[in-house]
């Protein structure tokens, strides 16, 4: 074999690691750097802690990764996690509920919202940024209307100039605070819903005609697929997946906050971007989202141990997703002169 034939291999094999495994190795990198150079990033209190950091964001991540998968996009979730918070408040303190009846309305109120971003996108065929741009903001200011602008806790003085009745109850708080061994509560549910996620995506017929969808909608229409069910699905279960870790965020705060969630949104949609990078699939999946919440989980905890300044976080963020893209859409689809062995 030439010497240039012998070149040529020897690009393209390293460009398809590259492509492939290039994001896991830079986790793996990023994750002994921090290990050997901080003894208490090795703690396993430290580990745990940084994955039940990451829960919301990934639990959120994943909802997004399904519209993603049928070719669009859910801007609301950031906010369908916040007003989670205000409803489970609300319905504990205000009115003084269970926890399971706050869980019962936080999951219908992110259905709901779901479902309504699905008759925008769906039926009124809003261009779906558009359409959840539009939901998010809706939203962030309608949770604001029935607590007159002010975060929900024991004691709240309430229009008529009574004392809100209830409080979060220990039920409810131990959504963030159980354990299932050592494993946080938290944990253990992110990574039982990612290995839904993943099952129903690769597994199943629903999923492999979402990823169809996303594809070649028009295609997919031709042969007989019911595409707007599908899609609107995607933004369904979106919206359930945010509620969910509005839950989680409710029950680890302790109150309503009313700021809760603001900056959910950009994290979940940098998590499953990056995820598109993982095993040069270039395309969103499950397993993907959680490792770009791991990574960004390991960078924020490292970072954070080392006493890093809190602005230079959003920096590093913004430098590993933009890595992510690089992964995804330049390398993965760069054409390469392959010259095969004779």
């Amino acid at each position: 074999m030439s010497t240039a034939k012998l070149s040529n291999l020897a690009n393209y094999d390293l460009r398809q690691f590259t492509v492939k495994y290039g994001f896991i190795v830079v986790t793996v990198v990023l994750f002994l750097w921090f290990a050997l150079t901080e003894p208490s990033f090795r703690m396993e209190s430290t580990l745990f802690s940084m994955l039940k950091f990451t829960s919301v964001v990934a639990i959120t991540g994943l909802g997004v990764t399904m519209t993603m998968v049928v070719g669009g996009l859910d801007l609301s979730v950031g906010s369908i996690a916040g007003l989670s918070v205000t409803l489970s408040a609300m319905t504990m303190v205000i009115y003084a509920q269970t926890g399971a009846v706050a869980l019962i309305v936080v999951l219908l109120g992110g259905a709901l919202v779901g479902l309504f971003n699905a008759f925008l996108i769906v039926v009124l065929k809003i261009p779906d940024l558009l359409a959840t741009l539009a939901t998010m903001f809706t939203i962030m200011g309608l949770k604001l209307v029935p607590v007159d602008g002010q975060s929900v806790s024991s004691g709240l003085i309430l229009r008529d100039g009574s004392v809100a009745p209830g409080k979060f109850t220990p039920g409810f708080l131990l959504i963030d605070r159980a354990y299932i061994g050592p494993v946080p509560l938290p944990v253990a549910i992110f990574f039982g819903l990612a290995f839904f996620v993943w099952f129903f995506l690769t597994r199943t017929r629903w999923g492999r005609v979402m990823y169809a969808i996303g594809s070649n909608p028009e295609a997919a229409r031709l042969a007989g697929v019911r595409v707007k069910r599908y899609r609107a699905l995607a933004y369904i279960m979106s919206g359930v997946f945010a509620s969910i870790g509005g839950l989680i965020l409710s029950s680890r705060i302790g109150q309503g906050d009313i700021s809760a969630g603001n900056s959910l949104l950009l994290d979940a949609v940098a998590v499953s971007l990056v995820g598109t990078s993982v095993l040069g699939m270039a395309r969103p999946n499950a397993w993907g989202t959680i490792l770009g919440a791991v990574l960004i989980g390991i960078v924020i905890t490292g970072l954070t141990i080392k006493g890093f300044p809190y602005y230079a976080q959003d920096v590093v963020k913004g430098l590993v997703l933009l890595t992510a893209l690089i992964f995804s859409f330049t390398l993965s689809r760069r054409k390469t002169k392959f010259v095969p062995a004779v």
